[in-house]
């Protein structure tokens, strides 16, 4: 099976679309991120990373209902995909397994 290559910006953009379930787009997963890892993230660098993740296959999106408060505009919202589901998994395998390769001398120190 061919392996899934993500950076890490890619994956944890990934994550969050998966963890919003479907009410992911640029601002809110960049909030998210901002909030749940401590980094600061322009909304220019999410929204790319969700435009190339969607040309990738890993995630899906549809423009979803116009608003008052966004002059009429409508969000474009994403949706992890089978293909980025799979990925997840496999990078999150992948990282498990590495982990358990880790030296018990290392896991001790605070590693």
């Amino acid at each position: 099976m061919r392996r899934t290559y993500l950076g890490e910006f890619e994956e944890m953009v990934l994550l969050m679309v998966a963890i919003l379930d479907g009410e992911g787009y640029g601002v809110t997963v960049s909030l998210a991120l901002e909030e749940h890892t401590g980094r600061i993230v322009t909304f220019g660098t999410v929204h790319n990373t969700l435009i190339r993740l969607e040309e990738k296959g890993f995630v899906r999106s549809e423009l979803g209902g116009a608003t008052t408060e966004r002059g009429g505009r409508r969000k474009r919202l994403f949706r992890i995909s089978a293909l980025g589901s799979r990925a997840l998994q496999e990078i999150r395998q992948l990282r498990q397994d590495l982990w358990q390769l880790m030296p018990n001398t290392l896991q001790l120190s605070g590693l």
